[in-house]
């Protein structure tokens, strides 16, 4: 390890008022200094490497995490060449097609229903919650899903499509409550086994179907959580998928973390590890994808929500641990850096959440909206 490289990782935590030698929850203890030369030569994604295999530590990683990104660190560090390979790959190809779509979906969704259920509410609900007047992760996630079926003014016997069901946990909801029924599609095959068991013996359907293939026609479409998975050459054609499955009078809610800048790389680490060629949009994206498709109703940001909802779901994990199986310590550690090193981006407002409220031909008289 060198000495130039100690320094300017040392020099470029200064700056963002976090330490290798403090004493503070958020300061780094380092327990290998060859981290100073691997996190100089690769970025952030060799910093949650470093963190996978024991080489630092802190109090609250989440904290650290958002002290760091609050200042953008590539600025500093640069692009390391794999990251760039990435993004060039990403330009001329596209690794979000209906051929790699499953692939993606399943690396993520499929590593284990007994690690969801154990992290998650008891709906296994898998996006953001709605904290606004809610004491619990349970309260915030039934708060999220009513908050929804309130936005596109559901009403009973209204038939729903749901892009990206995950568990089918928005339609078992809207069934309940509001006597909907509906179709759920998601890629991943864990969800649909065990989601139609969840949504067994109600008006619900649960595909393993990509979104591109659906042909028919939906009273209100939804689709929390899903959009980041899609990829910018094919968000055009989402909206347009979309619009195709909605009746005239119905509403599309889209739900989607999002991001300030257009063509956001994501964050390499969370794309090696977490989820694949995944990617985050910006305002102006979205509203290009749905140009011509959709007039925009309302746009709601509650992102500040995902931090409770990430710390919420890693205290269930770790609660949880010694119940799980077959997981190693280093899927450990991998897995409560994913859902801190999140929480430290909402946290520090580098993501947003975003719920958006869009019509196919403008709401009569105005769209009112609903918080």
């Amino acid at each position: 390890m060198s000495a130039s490289a100690k320094d300017a990782i040392q020099s470029i935590l200064a700056r963002r008022d976090v330490r290798t030698d403090g004493a503070r929850p958020w300061d780094l203890r380092i327990f290998d200094e060859r981290f100073y030369a691997r996190v100089l030569a690769g970025g952030s994604l060799a910093f949650g490497e470093s963190y996978m295999d024991g080489w630092w530590e802190s109090g609250q990683v989440d904290e650290t995490i958002a002290r760091i990104i609050r200042d953008d660190p590539s600025r500093d560090l640069g692009v390391p060449w794999s990251v760039a390979a990435q993004a060039l790959y990403a330009r001329v190809f596209n690794p979000q097609d209906a051929s790699s779509a499953f692939r993606n979906g399943q690396a993520h969704y499929d590593i284990g229903n007994d690690l969801y259920r154990a992290m998650l509410d008891p709906r296994m609900v898998y996006t953001c919650a709605y904290w606004k007047d809610a004491q619990d992760l349970a309260s915030a996630q039934e708060a999220k899903l009513d908050l929804v079926c309130r936005k596109i003014g559901l009403k009973p016997g209204d038939r729903i499509l749901d892009i990206g069901c995950g568990w089918g946990s928005f339609l078992k909801f809207a069934a309940e409550r509001y006597g909907a029924e509906g179709v759920g599609i998601t890629v991943a095959e864990e969800q649909v086994k065990l989601g139609r068991e969840l949504c067994a013996k109600l008006p619900i359907e649960i595909r393993l179907q990509d979104y591109r293939d659906v042909r028919e026609e939906f009273d209100h479409v939804v689709s929390l959580g899903m959009f980041e998975h899609v990829g910018r050459k094919n968000y055009r054609t989402y909206m347009q998928a979309a619009a195709r499955c909605l009746k005239g009078g119905g509403l599309f809610l889209l739900h989607t973390i999002g991001t300030r800048n257009s063509g956001t790389r994501f964050d390499p680490w969370m794309d090696t590890y977490i989820f694949p060629h995944a990617t985050l949009p910006s305002m102006k994206e979205i509203g290009a994808a749905a140009e011509g498709s959709f007039v925009i109703e309302d746009w709601h940001n509650f992102g500040p929500d995902y931090d409770l909802t990430l710390m919420a779901w890693r205290e269930n994990f770790e609660r949880a641990w010694s119940r799980l199986k077959g997981y190693d310590e280093r899927f450990r550690r991998m897995w409560n850096y994913y859902l801190m090193a999140s929480a430290g981006s909402f946290r520090a407002r580098s993501n947003q959440l975003w719920q958006i409220v869009l019509s196919k031909e403008g709401v009569p008289g105005g769209y009112v909206s609903v918080r």
